[in-house]
């Protein structure tokens, strides 16, 4: 009992062990900053905004990734041996917005006689940051009278960021008919001798607007793969409803010995719903092995101005989509043109992409695993036009 009570004495005195020191560094001796700012959304790293001063030291702190998804100043603390001493470098970093608003549509615009619209809907813009951009126009139109008008847009973000573009309204009478071009296609054959290789397969999108489909038929094309449309938002309804052809291309699809992706065309404005898609994608599927993967498909920029969201919330919306997919045990895969990879998604790394460009040899520098190259595809056993897709097989 004595010793126990010696024992206990004796670590009491100690304090409960040697507390470790650990010296502040206050004058920069050792270390120091590259810069104070940091971008919003950046991929900075706490290695990359500290520089060593002076001394041979060893930081043990780990390189981790900042969080600048929130403007405003954070403390950061950085720990680091020198002399057989341990020392905490502490400063304040400023995540910041200085990315002005972009204009993503033509700035030549023409509205028929009568317009009702917001003037500041004839262009389509956005931000990265802020989902509400300001708009304020100068210069004189009338919706009533024919016309052409030369406005100046000063757009502004929430940090004040601006952008003024110079746009050109039309303001014309409804036209009617007209002489209309030769229809133009493309052959299915004439792509697949062009690009079919040992390293790529040749194969088609659909939807309900292809009708009935002969798949058979599709198949001894040459025709190896089909990305058909599971489900598509209703722009007026905001629910997913099924593609009414989609139970029948899959079955037919797989009876001809195509390989088979979906894709669902959605119009998500919060991560929420995008979750909520993909879940409806998993229980239209039920159960359903797919040899290809389940698309995210947005598209609607047409409508952006109304949806109040920012590149990043729809680089989050897609992100979630897709990790949803991926947490069901499906491939996920994002679907978007040149234009819209190249400018507004940022995600596009995180996962596999299907291009759309319609040309003949795409200068699209990002990778891609598909490419959508035309809409007005021919190949037997269609009636009409259909997409014509080349797939890598490397990229899956």
């Amino acid at each position: 009992m004595k010793i126990i009570l010696l024992i206990l004495i004796s670590f009491l005195l100690s304090g409960c062990g040697t507390k470790e020191v650990i010296y502040q560094d206050t004058t920069n001796t050792f270390l120091n900053t590259t810069s104070d700012r940091i971008e919003v959304y950046s991929d900075t790293f706490l290695y990359d905004v500290i520089e060593i001063e002076n001394g041979d030291i060893e930081i043990t702190s780990d390189n981790y990734k900042i969080d600048t998804t929130k403007l405003g100043r954070q403390d950061l603390d950085v720990y680091y041996k020198y002399d057989n001493k341990k020392y905490v470098f502490k400063y304040s970093i400023n995540v910041v917005d200085t990315t002005p608003p972009l204009v993503f549509s033509g700035t030549n615009k023409t509205v028929n006689i009568d317009y009702d619209g917001d003037i500041c809907d004839i262009i389509t813009y956005g931000d990265n940051y802020t989902g509400d951009v300001k708009c304020e126009v100068t210069g004189d139109y009338d919706f009533k009278k024919v016309g052409t008008y030369k406005l100046v847009f000063n757009l502004s973000d929430s940090s004040n960021n601006k952008k003024t573009v110079n746009v050109t309204l039309n303001v014309s009478k409804p036209t009617s008919g007209g002489t209309s071009s030769p229809k133009v296609t493309t052959n299915f054959k004439d792509i697949y001798n062009k690009h079919k290789t040992d390293d790529t397969e040749i194969g088609i999108d659909v939807s309900k607007w292809q009708g009935e489909i002969d798949f058979e038929k599709v198949k001894k094309s040459g025709a190896s793969f089909v990305m058909m449309r599971i489900g598509v938002e209703g722009t007026s309804t905001n629910q997913v409803a099924i593609d009414e052809y989609y139970k029948n291309n899959i079955k037919k699809a797989k009876e001809a010995g195509l390989k088979v992706g979906v894709y669902l065309y959605s119009i998500a404005t919060s991560v929420d719903e995008a979750i909520n898609h993909a879940d409806w994608v998993i229980k239209t599927l039920d159960g359903e092995s797919l040899d290809l993967p389940i698309v995210f498909d947005w598209e609607s920029w047409t409508y952006w101005n109304s949806y109040k969201i920012s590149f990043y919330e729809i680089n989050n919306i897609a992100n979630n989509f897709l990790k949803r997919i991926e947490e069901k045990g499906y491939k996920g895969m994002l679907y978007s043109s040149k234009f819209y990879l190249e400018t507004i998604w940022t995600n596009k790394d995180n996962y596999p992409v299907w291009l759309a460009h319609y040309t003949n040899q795409t200068n699209y520098s990002g990778d891609y695993v598909m490419w959508q190259l035309c809409n007005n595809g021919r190949i037997d056993g269609i009636t009409g036009d259909v997409d014509i897709d080349i797939m890598y097989k490397k990229g899956l």
